[in-house]
């Protein structure tokens, strides 16, 4: 079961999942990235040996153990959601720590806006003074 389960949370990385459940499967997808990390012949083998598709092996060693070179551990984050209504059960989310770093493509500066009207000149409008308010002096009488 936690062999499924940690090859769902490296392919979608974030499940939902019990508390129990994901507690131990925070120590076994912790120790993947690790060997992901290692990068070598036969860490790639130990976790192909334990992670069921060969595609989420290769996603482990190319992008998910790269964006965690500089952090020492933590990688995932456990998010307590409640209670199950069907037999009670405390459920959480399982997801990996920066995973919502990713890069979102925003552009810069705004596309300029051309219309028939903005290439036309535009004639000064003649602006007319506003009256002046006129002080009122106060005598004041000792």
């Amino acid at each position: 079961m936690f062999r499924n389960m940690v090859t769902s949370f490296l392919e979608h990385e974030k499940i939902t999942t019990t508390d129990a459940k994901a507690k131990e499967l925070r120590s076994i997808a912790e120790h993947m990235i690790t060997l992901g990390k290692k990068g070598d012949l036969h860490a790639t083998r130990q976790a192909a040996a334990y992670i069921r598709d060969k595609k989420v092996v290769t996603k482990l060693f190319t992008t998910i153990a790269p964006r965690y070179a500089d952090r020492p551990g933590g990688y995932t984050r456990i998010i307590k959601l409640g209670i199950r209504p069907g037999d009670t059960a405390s459920i959480s989310i399982i997801e990996l720590v920066e995973a919502e770093m990713k890069p979102k493509k925003v552009s810069a500066k705004p596309a300029p806006v051309t219309t028939a009207k903005a290439a036309e000149p535009v004639a000064p409008v003649a602006v007319e003074a506003a009256p002046a308010v006129e002080a009122v002096e106060e005598t004041t009488e000792a």
